[in-house]
């Protein structure tokens, strides 16, 4: 599909690990406009109404939430505010402006105790705070009226920002061992990946033949849901710190830190975090013919373009139809 002038996307949270990859993958669909502080305040419904109305988008993506865990049990009320009632009203707008909203959901809502992947109709039971608020925003956005797509994705990171990747990498050359939990498992899933995955099914049912002169609203209508959105594969945080180890071992002189396997409750913390972490895509591959890429070959092309071999990598998105 071509850049069309009538196509405007609103990206909120731009500056985001995901928000920021948004905004590069759709510029080839049409406008983007990207919003984040201080120009929106996301514990205001007025500033988020404001600049929705203000820019009158065809497409809202939410891609900013509250997301720093251990905090968000001293900060509940802000949590919710950003991860449930900001999203609540996005959608409102949305459904006001026959707009599709899009927004991004967490393992976190589930508790970890299912043996086996989780899919979308998998009770929730979250053990955080963090997991409480977002789906909380989940349902809200399922009782807006809007046409929405809900992505829930697990263990996010990229090549900015802040994340477990740039972590490890920094404290693989700082220090001799780095002790990491083994008994939570997941996918761990590139920014990347979500952003151009969500590029790509807007793009099928935008597409002429389909879109016509339907709203967005209109034509998203059939398939909006909530969709598993993450990397296939499965690993444990230490396999995942194991992974990018060998990546620093391989590209520089001198020693990397060992990693070492401890259990969970060797590494208290404040929230709560599931142990089985693992979502399962077939609906997303069933609806949209798409397939995201192993983790680890995820993380392989995080890596060379952090060495700055390649630019603008693509993720590696299996489309299967």
């Amino acid at each position: 599909m071509g850049k069309s002038e009538a196509l405007r996307f609103l990206v909120i949270g731009s500056n985001g690990q995901v928000g920021w990859e948004l905004c590069r993958t759709l510029s080839s669909l049409g406008e983007v406009v990207a919003i984040d502080r201080p120009d929106v305040e996301l514990s205001s419904a007025d500033s988020i109404r404001a600049v929705i109305r203000d820019k009158q988008p065809k497409v809202i993506i939410n891609a900013a939430a509250y997301t720093a865990v251990d905090k968000a049990e001293e900060e509940p009320e802000l949590a919710m505010q950003i991860n449930a009632f900001a999203p609540a009203v996005m959608a409102d707008e949305a459904r006001r402006l026959s707009a599709l909203f899009v927004t991004y959901s967490t393992d976190y809502v589930f508790d970890g105790s299912k043996t086996g992947s989780y899919a979308e109709d998998d009770q929730p039971n979250p053990l955080s705070v963090y997991g409480k608020t977002k789906l909380a925003g989940d349902d809200a956005v399922k009782d807006s009226g809007a046409s929405y797509l809900i992505f829930r994705t697990s263990w996010v990171y990229g090549a900015r920002g802040k994340n477990f990747l740039l972590t490890m990498k920094r404290l693989a050359t700082e220090r001799k061992e780095i002790k990491v939990v083994d008994d939570q498992v997941g996918a761990p899933t590139w920014s990347r990946s979500i952003a151009e995955a969500t590029a790509q099914i807007i793009a099928q049912r935008m597409s002429p033949e389909l879109h016509g002169s339907r709203s967005a609203a209109e034509t998203f209508a059939e398939i909006t849901g909530l969709y598993n959105l993450t990397c296939t594969g499965e690993t444990s945080w230490c396999g995942f710190a194991a992974k990018i180890a060998d990546q620093v071992r391989a590209s520089r002189e001198g020693s990397v830190a060992r990693i070492l396997p401890i259990k969970t409750d060797e590494y208290p913390v404040r929230a709560r975090r599931p142990m089985n972490s693992i979502l399962n895509n077939t609906k997303l591959k069933r609806t949209f013919g798409l397939q995201l890429p192993v983790w680890d070959a995820a993380l392989n092309l995080v890596m060379d373009e952090l060495r700055g071999s390649q630019q603008a990598l693509p993720a590696g998105i299996e489309v299967t139809r």
